[in-house]
């Protein structure tokens, strides 16, 4: 999968699960300061990760970005 393609579907997993607009995620978009997300909600995001591309996401990497949990994505795909 290209970059692309994983945060195009991060993406839809963060506006599906949270009811967040769209155009609020950008990969530079942070977690807590421009979405106002809590740790449930970013657990709610990475278990829905988890599952649809069958990796274990390690919460305490400090992702604090979309494009930081895209490009963990991509890292742990490659294994």
């Amino acid at each position: 999968m290209t970059k692309e393609e994983v945060f195009n579907k991060v993406k839809d997993i963060i506006v599906d699960q949270l009811d967040v607009d769209a155009d609020k995620v950008k990969e530079d978009t942070n977690f807590k300061n421009d979405l106002d997300l809590d740790s449930l909600d970013i657990f709610e995001v990475v278990d829905k990760i988890e599952d649809t591309y069958d990796i274990e996401i390690d919460t305490d990497e400090g992702m604090e970005t979309v494009g930081e949990l895209v490009d963990y994505v991509l890292k742990q795909q490659s294994k």
